[in-house]
């Protein structure tokens, strides 16, 4: 079983792409958290784990990260994208 890790930074609009955003700046959203994400990751139709106590390494602060389980049919690329557009939805 292959398990995707995301960070909030991959989805962050204030993050640059050298800074870790991984999504394009208008499908990317304002401080996302990792319960946020999570939710998302549901909505995708995987499982998720979240790690509060873990921090990205182009970061100083904790924000933690989600392991997505099950993902093995979709390319991490495509699983960031569509968990951007589900976290922007979310809020909505």
């Amino acid at each position: 079983m292959i398990e995707n890790i995301v960070y909030p930074a991959y989805v962050d609009a204030a993050y640059s792409r050298s800074e870790g955003r991984r999504v394009p700046e208008g499908e990317a959203v304002e401080e996302p958290t990792v319960d946020e994400i999570a939710k998302a990751v549901q909505q995708v139709g995987y499982d998720a784990v979240v790690e509060r106590d873990k921090t990205y390494s182009r970061e100083y602060e904790q924000r933690g990260r989600v392991l997505v389980q099950g993902a093995d049919d979709a390319s991490k690329n495509d699983l960031v994208q569509a968990i951007a557009a589900y976290v922007a939805i979310l809020r909505d």
